[in-house]
């Protein structure tokens, strides 16, 4: 019998220790766990005492070209000293790994482990840090051109409504609602005057679950992959949704943003054009991320993806957003 057409699959962890132990240089007693099967599929090395993340991405989302300019931004920012996880060469020299998987070749790499874990609520202090070192990011990528995807209101704005629309009725309030704001936030970014505005290469997803925080409170940044072109200040703006989306206490909320913007601009100045854009960039991105989640039905959000879902999510996330920076 011939094997039926698949669209996702998960590598077996078994078979994939025996692979990366002939690939790298780990011990015989190494093992890999699926830790994660989500847009990308993560696993989790042990060998030693040393720790590692083998990352395994989904048909047709990354290619090559776009996963070498990820590897080429971390180690450009590792060279630099800023403290993120960065990919691993194989005993041959190579990053990336080929494996024919029932759907298609599917790209891996070895990333090393960042150390320390994650922390869903953590100090102003801490927050102080993270704006810090996102400044030190931005000062290294600040016009760098990633031979990725650029971040236009197009692709935040536009593409990721038009995939909403196949998973939730343009005649709901809810979409009745999102096709206004959308308007308002293209009218808003063709005003931005673009010589005041910093671009280059962006992370797009600097959040509490891509960073971990060590003993010493020190931190690590890890998964590039949404890397792209566009103004610096859609990571600022991305950070600062994402604290109040976890931040409900108010007085705290103000606190840690505060906290943050300060660690930033120690290191370099956000301009007042980039600020008057902060609360927009951020509104867009939930527009960006949305189309992500239906983007990847198929073989990640379906599991808790529906109509019920998006409305709540407008609902509670987005329009709270809108009348939060609306107040």
């Amino acid at each position: 019998m011939s094997m039926f057409p698949v669209s996702s699959s998960i590598l077996s962890a078994n078979h994939l220790n025996v692979f990366l132990q002939g690939k790298y240089n780990l011990a015989r007693n190494a093992t890999c766990s699926l830790i994660k099967a989500g847009i990308n599929h993560s696993y989790l090395i042990h060998s030693g005492e040393k720790k590692y993340i083998f990352r395994v991405y989904s048909l047709n989302w990354r290619t090559d070209k776009e996963i070498i300019e990820e590897i080429r931004l971390t180690n450009l920012l590792k060279e630099n000293n800023i403290s993120v996880s960065f990919a691993i060469k194989d005993l041959t020299g190579n990053y990336i790994q080929s494996f024919s998987a029932p759907e298609g070749n599917r790209p891996g790499v070895m990333f090393s482990w960042a150390e320390g874990e994650k922390s869903l609520n953590f100090s102003s202090e801490t927050h102080f840090k993270v704006g810090e070192t996102m400044a030190l990011i931005h000062k290294n990528t600040l016009n760098l051109k990633l031979n990725r995807e650029t971040y236009t209101p197009q692709a935040l704005l536009i593409d990721s409504f038009e995939i909403l629309k196949q998973f939730l009725s343009v005649e709901t309030a809810e979409m009745t609602f999102m096709g206004s704001v959308q308007k308002l936030l293209l009218e808003e970014l063709a005003k931005a005057d673009l010589t005041k505005l910093r671009h280059g290469a962006v992370l797009l997803d600097i959040w509490f679950d891509n960073l971990h925080l060590n003993a010493k409170d020190e931190i690590t940044i890890f998964d590039f992959d949404f890397c792209g072109n566009g103004w610096l200040c859609l990571d600022i703006a991305y950070y600062l949704l994402q604290l109040f989306v976890l931040e409900p206490d108010k007085n705290e909320h103000r606190m840690k943003m505060e906290s943050f913007l300060n660690g930033y601009e120690s290191i370099t100045k956000i301009s007042m054009d980039e600020k008057r854009l902060l609360p927009t960039l951020g509104l867009s991105l939930h527009y960006f991320y949305l189309g992500i989640q239906c983007r990847r039905f198929e073989n990640w959000s379906n599991v808790f993806i529906n109509e019920t879902y998006l409305k709540r999510y407008i609902e509670v996330r987005i329009k709270k957003y809108y009348e939060h920076i609306n107040t």
